[in-house]
């Protein structure tokens, strides 16, 4: 790598950082707030599935185009511009309406995340890409924690509104920063496929089924951490000063395990164990979550998912991408991250269905067989390459595989 691009991909990831912490500065109180707001808990969960509703339908699209122009930089900018003029709306309409319009125009935002990961992993060659995407998600995830740092700190002293401003401010410096990315397309970009020939990538048997997988994975994160879970915490008696404290524990931890798979980390175990296993505790921890009256056994249980999306959502990333020409990565991230959205839109609505006509207790139960079903469905996968003789499953080879 050049000293340009090393440039370059490191602009990438202030970026990033930027990006992530103006689309999640206010999510931990989120909820609090619509609840406190006096809106039920059906249209609680759909406001928070309406961020994924917007990226179902935007990412294919934006990956086809992102393939067919090139012009990941324009994707940035258009995307760092959405992340704050979300919180605009937040701001302008401080009720349900505003919450809506903003969880859609924060979701049309991470349509382009397509384009974040795809020019920043094209700086790196084919045997680095799981420490490429493990070093983004490890951005992804700091900007989120920054944000999240931000809101415990200061919310209850500049309130919601306040919050929602930090977020339109870092939307927009992520924005002029965007403006110094070199549009020109990576050196090793290969020559330009049909449309017809880039939807022929969405029948791709390994992309299909590691994209169903993080669809699991981030539809449990988005139900848990990210909006449930903190209601369990207020019910418990934990102030706003807790729950963001909760939330940053789960963010660390992930931010860590990011970090840990961009290293050699990842040889302790094969990628069959890690993905198995990481699915296996994040069950284990939709299950406790709801069983437990104590606040500090919540908070240590947020370091189980901080595994999940520090670990296992990048190793599912790399290995959706494992097959595909890099000509057709960017549409291929988009079928990827639109069937993931799909899980980020659907379960935080089952779940709030389920906790406004169940309990919390079963909603976290429905979750938590969708990890266990996962963790076996994956693992079934791994056996089946195995015997084919196509899986690689030795722990030094963990790098070279994808």
């Amino acid at each position: 790598m050049s000293n340009t691009q090393k440039k370059q991909a490191s602009l990438i990831l202030w970026i990033v950082v930027c990006f992530w912490f103006a689309q999640y500065v206010y999510i931990p109180y989120q909820t609090t707030y619509l609840i406190l707001a006096n809106i039920s808990s059906n249209l609680v969960g759909a406001i928070i599935g309406a961020y994924g509703i917007s990226q179902l339908m935007l990412r294919l699209p934006a990956g086809i185009l992102a393939d067919l122009s090139s012009n990941h930089k324009l994707f940035i900018l258009f995307g760092s511009l959405f992340a704050g003029g979300a919180s605009l709306s937040r701001i302008l309409l401080p009720d349900g309406i505003g919450f809506f319009l903003g969880n859609i125009l924060s979701g049309t935002a991470s349509a382009t995340w397509i384009s974040f990961m795809i020019l920043y992993m094209s700086f790196f060659s084919q045997n680095d890409q799981i420490r490429a995407t493990s070093r983004i998600i490890m951005a992804n995830n700091a900007g989120m924690l920054l944000g999240f740092v931000t809101s415990t700190l200061l919310y209850d002293k500049v309130g919601m509104m306040m919050i929602c401003a930090f977020s339109l401010a870092a939307g927009l410096i992520g924005f002029v920063l965007a403006f110094f990315l070199r549009s020109t397309k990576p050196s090793n970009y290969m020559n330009k496929v049909s449309f017809k020939e880039l939807i022929k990538v969405t029948a791709n048997k390994n992309l299909v089924l590691f994209s169903c997988l993080a669809l699991v994975q981030q539809g449990v994160q988005m139900s848990t951490t990210m909006s449930f879970t903190n209601q369990i915490v207020q019910e418990l008696g934990g102030s706003n000063l807790v729950i963001g404290v909760s939330s940053i524990i789960y963010m660390l931890s992930a931010v860590v395990f990011a970090r840990l798979a961009s290293t050699k980390f990842l040889e302790m175990m094969s990628i069959k164990l890690w993905i198995c296993f990481s699915f296996l505790f994040l069950g284990v921890y939709c299950v406790l979550v709801p069983q437990t009256d104590s606040i500090v056994m919540v908070c240590l249980l947020q370091l189980i998912p901080g595994i999940g999306t520090g670990v296992l959502f990048s190793l599912l990333t790399s290995s959706a991408m494992q097959t595909i020409p890099e000509q057709k990565r960017s549409t291929a991230m988009g079928f990827f991250q639109a069937v993931y959205a799909l899980g980020m839109t659907v379960f935080p609505i089952i779940s709030g269905s389920i906790y406004e006509h169940l309990s919390m207790k079963y909603a976290f139960i429905f979750l938590a067989g969708t990890c266990f079903l996962a963790g076996t469905v994956s693992f079934v996968h791994f056996r089946r390459q195995e015997k084919s003789g196509r899986g690689v499953d030795k722990k030094s080879e963990v790098y070279h595989q994808i």
